[in-house]
């Protein structure tokens, strides 16, 4: 017999806070961070995010970039559709490019990023906004790598 215990289960403590000790190396990232996303829509660049911190399982970075985007108008429904993005109808050949650009890229390891995704992402995104569509995937990959390595929790809701 199974119980239904809907009491949460408490976050894992957070184990070091990279700002408070790095404040240097925080601001550098926030400022690699402002400059990466110029030039590119902000609802594809949280769709983005979002995407990779999916895929990287940093939860704090999830529930942030999720919030942003529905906050700049992105749909709920999109938002929890990204694991399986293609098997929806709902997302543009742009933004189909951008997320095959950033599994590549997040996937590093697994086949890096193959000529037929990188050249469908240039078809695309002229050269400057590829360049920051690049950008906002590596950076949001040091994201979720000082995220996922220091336990950070989303705030409890």
């Amino acid at each position: 017999m199974t119980t239904n215990d809907a009491t949460p289960v408490p976050a894992p403590e957070q184990r070091i806070s990279v700002p408070h000790l790095l404040p240097e190396f925080y601001r550098a990232m926030s400022a690699i961070e402002k400059s990466s996303k110029a030039g590119l829509d902000p609802q594809l660049a949280e769709l983005v995010k979002t995407h990779a911190s999916m895929l990287n399982g940093c939860a704090f970075c999830i529930d942030m970039h999720a919030t942003d985007a529905v906050k700049g108008g992105e749909q709920e429904y999109r938002i929890r559709s990204l694991p399986a993005w293609r098997e929806t109808s709902w997302f543009t050949a742009r933004e189909r490019a951008a997320l095959a650009l950033t599994e590549s890229v997040t996937l590093l390891t697994q086949g890096h990023v193959p000529d037929a995704v990188y050249e469908e992402a240039a078809r695309h995104f002229e050269e400057t906004e590829l360049a920051s569509l690049i950008a906002v995937i590596v950076t949001i990959n040091a994201w979720n790598r000082i995220g996922v390595t220091s336990r950070l929790s989303p705030a409890p809701r």
